[in-house]
């Protein structure tokens, strides 16, 4: 009767025992790594090096990229990471590049600057903030908006080739402040922009399309400053091309369904 008992406790014991939570450390090791980016551009910007501080933003980019595709690969998915990575986006893509503006060229603008500046900063808040709650009801294949980071490139690439050029920010000011406006409001826009998610990076394809990407590499190193911004530019643009299209053709423009929380909205997502 002893030993029962005891082994009942014992057996009581391991299905009490709680598992310890851990932190999956890869995917977060980008996360980490984007957000240094972010830092390290507005680290560069206030000593001047906005050459430095673009790239940094760049970096963060690419490394953004990565940290969702790696923890899907590895299935290292977490509630954790999700919520990091998005802290993450909003200091190298929403308080970064407007810093950065700020710094190079909207400062000489007084209040107009400031404001053009928090306008970027406040869209791209906003924008997180409406990924985060609408990621079930929108459309995979698009963004609602222009993402943050290609929005953060548009800015920030702006300045980089003006640095390249040898502009400096008081001449092109007001130009500066017309690009942070139109990133940042583009950013909170129902407008969609293709996303990339459907390409599936485990599934074999063609000789060629490695010889593209090489290719594409190659054209990017011959001066990335103005391949770099103008790719995105581009992109910037595509979505307004792919909206107006699709109203000419009678087609549903937006790529979310009515919001499942706020049923008044309905009005908003045409």
């Amino acid at each position: 009767m002893h030993d029962g008992h005891e082994d009942e406790l014992a057996t009581e014991g391991v299905v009490v025992r709680k598992r310890r939570k851990g932190i999956y450390i890869l995917p977060n090791l980008f996360t980490l790594a984007a957000l240094f980016g972010g830092f390290y551009a507005i680290v560069m910007a206030m000593n001047g090096r906005f050459d430095l501080a673009a790239a940094g933003v760049f970096c963060a980019m690419v490394l953004d990229s990565l940290d969702g595709r790696v923890a899907r690969m590895t299935n290292t998915q977490s509630a954790f990471g999700e919520q990091m990575d998005s802290l993450s986006d909003m200091v190298s893509f929403g308080a970064a590049p407007a810093l950065i503006a700020y710094e190079w060229a909207l400062r000489g603008l007084g209040r107009w600057g400031w404001i053009a500046a928090f306008v970027y900063c406040a869209c791209a808040a906003l924008r997180l903030a409406r990924f985060n709650v609408n990621t079930a009801v929108v459309d995979k294949r698009y963004f609602q908006g222009l993402p943050s980071p290609a929005a953060a490139a548009l800015v920030t690439g702006f300045i980089w080739l003006m640095t390249e050029y040898g502009v400096k920010g008081f001449d092109a000011a007001w130009i500066m402040f017309g690009v942070a406006l139109y990133a940042g409001l583009t950013m909170v826009t129902n407008v969609p922009f293709y996303s990339f998610k459907d390409i599936q990076m485990k599934k074999s394809v063609p000789f060629a399309v490695i010889v593209l990407i090489a290719l594409g590499i190659a054209v990017i190193n011959i001066y990335p400053p103005a391949v770099l911004f103008g790719v995105f530019i581009v992109y910037g643009l595509s979505g307004y091309a792919m909206y107006f299209w699709r109203k000419a053709r009678g087609e549903r423009a937006s790529v979310i369904s009515t919001s499942t929380d706020e049923p008044e909205e309905s009005g908003l997502h045409r």
